[in-house]
């Protein structure tokens, strides 16, 4: 990790404001609700890289049973601190969180960030003719009724 930043998961220090501006501007959430963004935080075991003047500069957050299941999302690493291995030092913290361990299935997905997911033991899916989904591409830009 680099000298001058930390990671918390304390969800109290969360700046909201800047998680919710990456989302909704990123290839995955884009124009996501705040409201749904604040949910989703709720609703997740959260972590975020600070500098050591408390600002917010990356992020990440799991949805798991804390048994069998977990899904990672939303990580992103503010572009003007990449390069620093933050989000590698986030992936080690992630995948050493006591309530994390133990899982079957740590599934995620991404664009373009296979290299440093590959790091982690995650892999292309072994067997996708048996895994489902329902994708709703750009679905936070669709009208809402």
């Amino acid at each position: 990790m680099h000298p001058d930043y930390f990671i918390s998961t304390n969800q109290a220090e969360l700046d909201i404001s800047l998680i919710h501006s990456v989302l909704t501007k990123s290839y995955w959430a884009k124009g996501i609700p705040r409201a749904t963004v604040e949910q989703s935080i709720d609703n997740s075991l959260c972590f975020a890289v600070y500098n050591y003047q408390k600002q917010q500069v990356g992020f990440a957050r799991v949805i798991s049973d804390y048994s069998t299941f977990a899904y990672l999302a939303d990580i992103f690493v503010l572009e003007e601190h990449q390069g620093k291995g933050l989000a590698k030092a986030l992936m080690h913290r992630i995948m050493a969180h006591p309530k994390l361990q133990g899982i079957r299935r740590f599934k995620l997905a991404t664009q373009d960030a296979h290299g440093l997911y590959q790091q982690f033991g995650f892999t292309e899916l072994a067997h996708p003719e048996i895994h489902m989904e329902r994708w709703q591409p750009n679905f936070y830009l669709l009208p809402q009724s």
